[in-house]
């Protein structure tokens, strides 16, 4: 146990810029202190002393604002930078050297029974506020986006970045140029749809308006003369008659 503390000590020593000093952290980081209680209850939990192993983890909890379930299972070197909101479930498996962010979610989907959270093998890098469910598999080496939403199996060595989680990177070689201000992928089946909608208006749009443009030149070509009479300031055909009927009156009178 001492020389797990020693390396997870070792590990935020090197993954956070930070770190000053071993005393530092060993006093001052809370995702250290948490993985430092899991290493006493995971123990008590493996010797079926189940309820002071929950009770203890609840305390690990309000002290450190990180709750890990006692049967979880967390290799050595593992890292929890700053912590708050991070939960790792009761079946979830950590591989060694690897490292979470604050907010991260290593939970299930619903409520299966037996194995039904993530596995992590070695040196996978989390990032924050992201949400690993599911009884699903990251590979070596895999990097998950802050805020990305897994729930499908990564291969090792593979970047994953949106939500649902799609890969951008496989060892180390982009796949797709994503960028942080386009939060969605165009070929999205939901946004494709979107697409082909305002695709089939914009064309309706279109042909409403070659039709309005034909029926008005229609009525222009169709009263050339009246144009004409009105442009010269000339009397229309209806004032002439109403000029006539009042000669007529005036005569008559």
């Amino acid at each position: 146990m001492f020389r797990q503390l020693l390396a997870d000590i070792r590990a935020a020593r090197e993954r956070d810029p930070a770190a000053r000093t071993n005393l530092e952290i060993l006093l001052c980081y809370s995702g250290l202190h948490a993985i430092i209680w899991h290493r006493l209850y995971h123990r008590l939990w493996q010797w079926k002393l189940r309820l002071l192993a929950r009770w203890l983890s609840q305390i690990a909890k309000f002290s450190t604002g990180i709750e890990i379930h006692p049967g979880a299972t967390i290799g050595q070197g593992f890292f929890i930078d700053h912590g708050a909101g991070t939960v790792i479930g009761e079946t979830a498996e950590v591989g060694d050297g690897c490292t979470l962010f604050h907010g991260v979610t290593l939970g299930g989907t619903g409520k299966e029974t037996g194995k039904r959270h993530p596995t992590l093998e070695d040196n996978v890098t989390v990032g924050a506020h992201a949400q690993i469910l599911g009884s699903i598999t990251l590979g070596e080496g895999s990097v998950i986006g802050a805020g990305a939403v897994v729930l499908d199996n990564i291969p090792s060595f593979c970047t994953v970045v949106g939500t649902k989680a799609y890969v951008v990177r496989r060892r180390g070689e982009r796949i797709y140029d994503f960028r942080h201000d386009q939060a969605m992928r165009a070929e999205d089946p939901a946004i494709q749809c979107l697409l082909d909608r305002i695709q089939r208006m914009e064309q309706e749009m279109s042909t409403l308006r070659a039709q309005c443009d034909v029926r008005h030149g229609y009525v222009r070509a169709s009263k050339p003369l009246q144009c004409e009479t009105e442009e010269t300031g000339g009397p229309t055909e209806a004032e002439a008659d109403a000029s006539g009927s009042l000669s007529r009156t005036q005569e008559e009178e």
